[in-house]
């Protein structure tokens, strides 16, 4: 008999669709966040989604398949459909069915021991052609070594492969291609000491105080420092202090430290914010950039510098930075955004601890798995709404503003092909129009304009007089004009997608989106976040679209990220600055 008092219509295809409305809604949705991914959340029923990587994340957190199904039967509506538990049970059975744990050392080369305790899993992995190329059928001994820790049964021992240890990532990332997650066991090697504290007062004289879900996200991570913690990806708001949460695990961990992040303001702006929030002193902190190319206990690099080489077939000459030092904690800022050869590199140095930072895990190459395997499964996640109901982060309105396309385009536009017809109706002559009511519309707000083709800021940065930020622009000037927005000597910014990552700007409370990649989701939450930090008034993201064109269908992928966040938006038709009279009145979205 149904329980039509529970707020959870789980389905076959292993949807769950969640209803906001019903008495326990919200405390199902905190129950799922373990095992089960948001897809969407509009106003009434928000969906989640099972699936085998949902599972293993949670299997890895010590989440079992019977805690899921407990979850499912406490919330359901209706009744668990067979079919449903047995797959969970399935899926979620596959985790740890292969461990890695320590080996030998011969002849000065360390080797690890992939174990099964299944003869089945054992023969299919060694009959597999991928791994085949870095397993060997091996006996299990570690001459005489205290192997207690590692719990190896004596049905693992039986069935053991044995690999070097520099393959440690690679077999991960293989063997979750083919259906096997590894439970990685090899404890991490500490890196050489830093003792460092927190300090209670900023240089501003704020009291600075680690917020309850910052020190949560770091005890996902760090956990007791045993084998299988100490690895991991912490999923957070833009606006929520991700950068506060890599400075926490720091701070427990006291260890020589390696940021990796997307620009020279990132790293600029991660070295500030230790220089604020810790004890550590210049003297500690530098940077390796393609300004200047120092290693101190805390290096912060950027992604670029270490995959630049001088020829496309020759080595990274800057991958060094990752061996030549004693590195007890990795930090990789904007996971989501970790380039092909730093996963290579990240594959080579498992033995280290590590925490990817970020606000999404989406990636438009579909490569959350390797995220998973290299830098180690989701520890903790939050809600982009729950921390929004906290105060922790800006409530934010999403407005689509529809607008023609301008008369003399229309002609070309029709007999252009696909990439030509999206790059001509991003940059709609009468966009302009928008962009200036808009920002004539909110006097006291702080604006970003944002787009993709350079030729179209350049003509709204001249229209507004305002400065314009792009590649181009060399750090030292990029790095005024940003001080300058944040002490309020300009009011209205135009930046290129180079500001889409780990720029702090905190009081921008408006962004125009006036073009974009390919209906691309990651750049959308990079760009929603750009406002997200918190303040007192409203925060509202426009997105200009111009009407009958495959901008509509690029917009509708971007808007999807949106609705998976929980962000209800309105789309308005504009005619003229009159049209947007109806911004007046308030949208009154209910939820639970």
């Amino acid at each position: 008999m149904p329980n039509n008092d529970n707020p959870l219509i789980i389905q076959s295809d292993r949807t769950l669709l969640l209803d906001v409305h019903a008495q326990r809604a919200k405390e199902c949705a905190n129950a799922l966040i373990p095992f089960a991914e948001l897809v969407s959340s509009p106003e009434h029923l928000h969906t989640y989604r099972l699936s085998r990587l949902s599972l293993w994340n949670a299997a890895s957190a010590g989440f079992t398949s019977d805690n899921a199904i407990a979850v499912l039967e406490d919330f359901a509506r209706y009744p668990l459909p067979q079919a449903v538990r047995a797959w969970i049970k399935e899926t979620e059975g596959r985790f740890g069915r292969l461990r890695l744990v320590p080996g030998p050392v011969i002849e000065n080369e360390t080797f690890l021991y992939l174990v099964s305790t299944s003869a089945l899993v054992y023969k299919e992995i060694g009959m597999n052609p991928v791994a085949k190329k870095y397993l060997t059928e091996s006996v299990y001994d570690v001459g005489g070594a205290d192997d207690s820790a590692f719990h190896v049964t004596e049905d693992e021992k039986k069935f053991c492969f044995r690999l070097n240890l520099m393959d440690r990532g690679t077999i991960k990332q293989d063997l979750l291609q083919i259906g096997w997650p590894v439970k990685d066991d090899v404890p991490l090697k500490d890196g050489e000491p830093l003792p460092f504290t927190l300090k209670q007062e900023t240089g501003n004289g704020k009291k600075f105080e680690v917020r309850d879900y910052q020190k949560s996200a770091a005890d996902a991570l760090v956990g007791d420092k045993g084998p299988g913690t100490g690895f991991g990806t912490i999923v957070l708001p833009c606006g929520a202090g991700k950068t506060v949460v890599g400075i926490e695990i720091m701070t427990r961990l006291q260890t020589h430290t390696l940021v990796l992040t997307t620009n020279i303001s990132a790293v600029h702006q991660w070295i500030s914010e230790l220089l604020d929030k810790t004890s550590l002193t210049a003297d500690q902190i530098a940077e390796y950039t393609g300004e200047s190319k120092t290693i101190k206990p805390v290096t912060v690099a950027t992604y670029q510098i270490l995959t630049w080489r001088p020829n496309k077939t020759g080595p990274y000459p800057h991958f060094s930075v990752f061996h030549d030092h004693s590195w007890g904690l990795v930090i990789y800022d904007e996971v989501h955004m970790l380039p092909a050869p730093v996963f290579r590199v990240a594959a080579e140095i498992q033995a280290v601890r590590r925490v990817g930072l970020t606000a999404t895990l989406v990636r438009e190459d579909g490569k959350e798995g390797s995220v998973f395997s290299l830098v180690g499964p989701k520890r903790y996640d939050v809600p982009w709404k729950e921390l929004e109901k906290s105060k922790w982060i800006a409530t934010a309105e999403c407005i689509e503003i529809r607008l023609d396309l301008a008369p003399e385009q229309e002609l070309p536009y029709a007999v252009a092909n696909q990439r030509t017809k999206h790059r001509m109706a991003s940059e709609n002559r009468l966009k302009q129009d928008v962009v200036m009511d808009l920002i004539a519309k909110y006097p006291d707000d702080k604006i970003l304009i944002i787009g993709q083709y350079i030729d179209q800021l350049k003509v709204l940065a001249e229209m507004v007089k305002c400065p314009i930020i792009t590649g181009k622009t060399p750090n030292a000037e990029r790095d005024e004009i940003y001080a300058d927005f944040r002490s309020g000597k300009i009011r209205v910014l135009v930046v290129s997608k180079v500001a889409n990552f780990a720029i702090d700007l905190p009081d921008a409370s408006m962004a125009i989106q006036v073009s974009g990649t390919f209906g691309s989701r990651q750049e959308e939450a990079q760009r929603l976040g750009r406002i997200l930090r918190p303040k007192e008034r409203t925060s509202r993201f426009f997105t200009l679209i111009t009407r009958n064109t495959v901008e509509e269908d690029f917009g509708a992928n971007r808007q999807k990220f949106l609705a998976e966040q929980g962000y209800a938006y309105r789309i308005i038709r504009y005619t003229d600055s009159l049209s947007l009279d109806e911004l007046d009145t308030p949208l009154e979205i209910e939820g639970y």
